[in-house]
């Protein structure tokens, strides 16, 4: 399944370094946010009784 990626990966101001995307300096302003909003999406769901955000049955019936 192919991955879809942001419009701003393909930027020339746009830097791929594993864990830590960051923008070079003199990048636009629109830019900036849209790689702010793109980091703020990216939440780790965490919840009690979930992995990955899947929710698990306990204890399990069998």
């Amino acid at each position: 399944m192919p991955r879809i990626r942001s419009d701003f990966t393909n930027s020339p101001y746009f830097v791929d370094e594993p864990g830590n995307w960051h923008l070079k300096p003199g990048a636009p302003k629109e830019l900036q946010i849209e790689l702010e909003q793109y980091l703020d999406s990216l939440t780790i769901e965490d919840d009690a009784g979930t992995i990955n955000g899947n929710q698990i049955q306990y204890p399990y019936n069998r």
